[in-house]
């Protein structure tokens, strides 16, 4: 049994014939292990013909599926780039196409990339067909939703100030997460990142720390030119990033660079506990 198959909408699909073959998917599409199944077809959906080409263009999507912007986007993806071995090509349900496309091209904008004209939503078939299907309705029916992070202006890195004044804005503040960023290095020479996240405070509802944890590692991914400016060499910086959740959206207002040296911000932090606002 495949992962997908609670997705179809079971309808007659077409003859693929004799010009596709079944190939294991390669370890470099990472975005596409761990679905359900291990081979795929070639070429794929998206007019690919030779494995090189599948890499290198399904390479440019990997980051948009960490920072899971859609409960779909990988399968929809993988759908199109590495298609399962079956009778018939399974396309994506336009429906699915619609919900991943309306989750995830503000991520791409803030990127500064634009939905692609390949993804048109138009050119994938209705629900009343053979293909994958959005379960979206479902999924928030069985799983929690939590607020999600949002392309954003990047907050100045602060770099002096006094524990006093750090409590002050933890006073108007819902989180406060303390991260260590670093850079790493691809085998395409992207950039890529080393995330920890250890929360100092959540003021918010039932947030659980590490449902906030993965909220700050998407918030940095998908404001991939903050978490580039804060990471100016190898060396891993650690920061306190402090903000709040704004109507289901999750905003960070401040980042202090916290050095070893500094004892403003572990002051802050200690003092948090018994602290009253005014």
């Amino acid at each position: 049994v495949f992962a997908v198959n609670g997705f179809l909408r079971v309808a007659t699909g077409f003859d693929i014939g004799l010009s596709t073959k079944c190939v294991v998917i390669p370890k470099e599409m990472g975005m596409c292990h761990k679905i359900g199944y291990s081979e795929m077809r070639l070429p794929n959906l998206m007019g690919h013909t030779s494995m090189a080409e599948v890499i290198l263009k399904s390479t440019t999507w990997q980051h948009l599926v960490h920072t899971d912007c859609h409960p779909h986007v990988r399968m929809f993806l993988c759908s199109l780039f590495a298609p399962i071995c079956l009778d018939t090509f399974i396309h994506p349900c336009r429906s699915m196409c619609v919900a991943v496309r309306d989750s995830c091209a503000p991520v791409l904008l803030c990127h500064g990339h634009p939905w692609p004209d390949s993804l048109d939503c138009s050119r994938f078939p209705g629900d009343e067909d053979m293909c994958l299907a959005s379960v979206t309705k479902e999924y928030k029916h069985l799983h929690k939703v939590l607020p999600r992070p949002a392309c954003q202006t990047c907050p100045a890195v602060e770099e002096f100030f006094t524990h006093k004044r750090v409590l002050e804005v933890f006073c108007d503040s819902n989180f406060a997460v303390k991260v260590k960023l670093s850079k790493r290095r691809t085998v395409f020479d992207d950039q890529e990142y080393n995330i920890e996240c250890q929360v100092e405070f959540i003021t918010q509802g039932s947030l659980l720390p590490y449902e906030t944890q993965s909220m700050i590692q998407q918030w940095l991914l998908i404001n991939e030119k903050c978490t580039q400016r804060m990471t100016p060499t190898h060396r891993p910086t650690v920061y306190l990033l402090v903000g709040n959740i704004e109507e289901g959206i999750i905003l960070v207002n401040q980042v202090y660079h916290w050095q070893r040296k500094d004892s403003q911000l572990t002051l802050a932090t200690q003092k948090w506990r018994y602290h009253k606002c005014l």
